[in-house]
């Protein structure tokens, strides 16, 4: 039985998603020279389908449940209630990046991690995370334009490679996650890979000073790869039960790890590495306890969209980041109203 309280937060998110969404389309065209969260939700639509009450994008997935908890380090740069100290919820969700839900997890393609926080006495944070350090379009516009050249061919279920190839060679700014991709195998687990922020944040502490950061979430475990031959013998779906398998073994833990950026480094632009040499430092232990299929658990009907900050961490001027809450909230929008 859904709890009363329940069914009334679920109604009022969805009114906000409207909401969202309904201003997201209106104005993110002229923020990002013309490209609309429609657009882009249209794209994935023709290339992979719809998929009724499905997500457009990193469609396939599975969920897991937790809690962070923040160390001593974590004050000193921001005073998000995430970083109190105590152990704050989570719900977090792994995914595939596209919209195929049948997509192989042998795929070369990013794996996702979404969480959200859910602070005691505050509102909630979300994060959405891929595994490759760089992400592959400094614009909303090269997003949408490679979506369209990577788009699969009908007769051959694949992208054009000249298409792809010629798109890239005008577009330099997604070479750097194409080149990530091809040069390491997908990893073997879900658990046994590092997630990236990809984008600059400002945390704000106690005394309102700003600092420029990423973020990643570094397995205790340790990354692991598929081999070569694992990965030519390895089924179609093997992600979610390796998840599940793991999660019944025990906790399974990430570190979150900050990087500090200097004056100078690019604070607008997620297909471009910071320098090697800038300064990290361990904030706290993100700990999944528990994971399911995504049918019915409790990351199913969520939005991770990464502009729900509160206080504490702030957005920067980054136009992929500030574009990705209208495209959100309408594959949020569609899929709960089962289009």
């Amino acid at each position: 039985m859904v709890d009363p309280l329940t069914r009334w937060q679920r109604r009022l998110s969805l009114a906000l998603v409207a909401l969202v969404a309904s201003v997201g389309i209106a104005t993110a065209g002229l923020a990002a020279g013309g490209v609309t969260p429609q657009q882009v939700i249209a794209t994935f639509e023709q290339n992979f389908g719809v998929h009724s009450g499905q997500r457009r994008n990193h469609i396939k997935g599975s969920c897991a449940s937790g809690s962070f908890v923040a160390n001593a380090n974590a004050r000193q740069y921001s005073r998000s209630p995430i970083f109190s100290g105590q152990p704050v919820p989570v719900v977090a969700r792994f995914s595939l990046a596209g919209g195929n839900p049948k997509a192989p997890d042998t795929a070369r393609s990013p794996r996702g991690l979404g969480l959200q926080f859910k602070p005691r006495g505050a509102g909630v944070v979300n994060m959405a995370l891929i595994n490759t350090p760089v992400f592959g379009a400094a614009t909303p516009e090269s997003f949408h334009g490679n979506l369209i050249a990577t788009r699969p061919d009908p007769a051959t279920g694949k992208p054009d490679p000249d298409t792809v190839k010629a798109f890239r060679a005008s577009h330099p700014d997604t070479k750097p996650q194409a080149a990530f991709l091809a040069a390491n195998n997908p990893v073997a687990s879900y658990t046994s890979s590092s997630y990236y922020s990809l984008h600059a944040f400002r945390c704000l502490n106690s005394a309102n000073r700003s600092q420029l950061v990423r973020w990643a979430f570094v397995p205790q475990d340790g990354e692991r790869r598929l081999s070569d031959e694992e990965l030519k013998a390895a089924p179609a779906n093997f992600l979610e039960q390796r998840l599940l398998e793991r999660t019944q073994q025990g906790p399974v833990k990430w570190d979150l790890v900050l990087t500090l950026g200097k004056a100078g480094d690019v604070d607008n632009d997620p297909s471009v590495a910071w320098p090697e040499d800038r300064k990290t430092v361990t904030v706290g232990t993100l700990t999944l306890s528990g994971a399911s299929p995504q049918k019915g658990g409790a990351c199913e009907a969520v939005a991770f969209d990464p502009l729900v900050l509160g206080d504490g961490i702030v957005a920067t001027n980054d136009p992929v980041l500030q574009f990705r809450s209208g495209s959100y909230a309408i594959s949020y929008d569609r899929r709960n109203r089962g289009v």
